[in-house]
C-alpha cells in the first residue's frame, strides 16, 4: 500500500495565502546572516517564501515583509534578482 505525498503548504510573505512550497520561490538567511534565494528548497537556514508573482514581490517589499520573516534587512539587489526570477518563470 503505497503513501500519499502530504501537501506540504507555506504562507507568502506578499499576498499572506497559504500555497504549495513547490509553487513558492524561498528566500533564506543562513547562520552567517547573508540572505540568498533558495533554488533547492533544502538550504539550510531561516526560510521566508513568495508567490511567484510581482504584485506579491511589491507588496512585501512595500510591507516589509522578508524583513519580518528573516528578521534581517534585505538588500534592494535581491529584491531586482527577485523579479527577474518571477519575469523569466511567467515568461
Amino acid at each position: 500500500m503505497a503513501r500519499e505525498k502530504k501537501e506540504v503548504l507555506r504562507r507568502c510573505t506578499g499576498c499572506g495565502l497559504m500555497k504549495d512550497r513547490q509553487e513558492m520561490i524561498r528566500v533564506i538567511r543562513d547562520s552567517a546572516g547573508e540572505i540568498h534565494i533558495d533554488d533547492t528548497n533544502r538550504m539550510n537556514g531561516r526560510g521566508a517564501y513568495l508567490c511567484r508573482s510581482i504584485a506579491c514581490l511589491e507588496t512585501a517589499r512595500k510591507r516589509r515583509g522578508l524583513e519580518r520573516t528573516l528578521k534581517h534587512a534585505v538588500d534592494p539587489l535581491l529584491y531586482e534578482l527577485l523579479k527577474e526570477k518571477i519575469e523569466k518563470h511567467n515568461g
